[in-house]
Formats: structure tokens, sequence, C-alpha cells
């Protein structure tokens, strides 16, 4: 069986790339502001992936933000959890949470945006943390939908630095290339 590769190469503009810097910025700072507020929190972690999530965000997540439940949506799980005030930065990004909604929710007791994402949200799928979770979750995922459901979407992990010598990760990798799937 033969696998074709495909490559695309894209030059950003100027413009598009002063937008993605612009949003990665915002993202940091939005992550920074709602750990503040809230006293708590691991913006850290954040910071160090928001030039990523910017760029995913803006160009390559498929995602119908007012339908979550679409079929068709690609998968971003945060394995790398504790780096929620990213996410939850990103869900202020694309409109589906407020300024308020962050400033003062992250991390509050009984609010649904805990210190680790949770399925309470509907634009999260796994709850996450533990470390060396969440890829294991997304290689079922794209698993799935790839055998099972057939469906053209892609999952997309964030993956942070300690977990990667968890060996759920290397079996996860094991497990995607054999299957040929990719997240």
């Amino acid at each position: 069986m033969t696998t074709a590769v495909r490559c695309e190469t894209t030059t950003l503009g100027g413009e598009d790339l002063d937008r993605l810097r612009e949003l990665a910025a915002q993202l940091r700072v939005d992550s920074v502001r709602a750990s503040t507020a809230a006293g708590s929190g691991h913006p850290s972690s954040s910071l160090s992936a928001a030039d990523l999530l910017a760029v995913l965000v803006a160009r390559h997540l498929r995602y119908d933000w007012e339908n979550p439940d679409s079929p068709l949506n690609d998968h971003l799980i945060f394995s790398k959890g504790h780096a929620s005030p990213l996410l939850y930065s990103v869900f202020k990004a694309v409109g589906v949470i407020s300024d308020e909604d962050l400033m003062n929710g992250y991390r509050r007791f009984g609010n649904w945006l805990q210190g680790h994402p949770t399925p309470m949200l509907p634009w999260v799928d796994v709850a996450t943390g533990s470390l060396g979770q969440g890829l294991p979750v997304g290689v079922g995922v794209a698993l799935a939908a790839q055998r099972l459901d057939r469906l053209p979407l892609q999952v997309w992990v964030l993956c942070g630095d300690s977990e990667m010598a968890e060996g759920s990760m290397w079996e996860a990798i094991d497990k995607a290339g054999y299957y040929r799937c990719a997240t």
C-alpha cells in the first residue's frame, strides 16, 4: 500500500502574519489576566503554546463554534490540561465565552471554567490534566473518525514536555503510526 504525503507551502503576507502575532499576544494577555484574577493557575504553560494555538485556530482548525456537536468538527484535546487559561482564552477569542466569564469564572468554585478542561463545556471532548492521557485519547478519537465513522476531520492534541516521558504517550505514538492515523 502506498501512502501519499501532502505538503503544503503557503506564504504568509505581512498582514496575515501581523494578525497571527496579534492573536497570539491576546491569548497570552488573557491567559495571564485569568490566572491573576483567580489567584492560581498555570499561566506559563499557556504562554509557551500561544503562538501555536493562534496559528491553529486562525488557519487550520475546522470547527463550527456555534454547533459543537457537529460530527465534521475537528477535535482539539489539551493533554496539557493545566494550560486551561490558554484554551479558555481561545474560547474568548472565537466568541463563545465573554471577557467577564474568563475574568470572573476561571477556577472559581462551581464555575464551568475549571483549572483543567472538562466536558461540562460543549467544546471540550475529554477531561484532561493527568499527564500522558490526552494523546492516547486523541489517537482513539482519530481512529474512530477514520475507521468507524469515515469522517474527514483532524484531531489536534496539545502535549506538554514532561508528559512525553510517559509510556502511554509512546504507546499512542506507536499505534498512530501503525494504523496510519495522524493526530
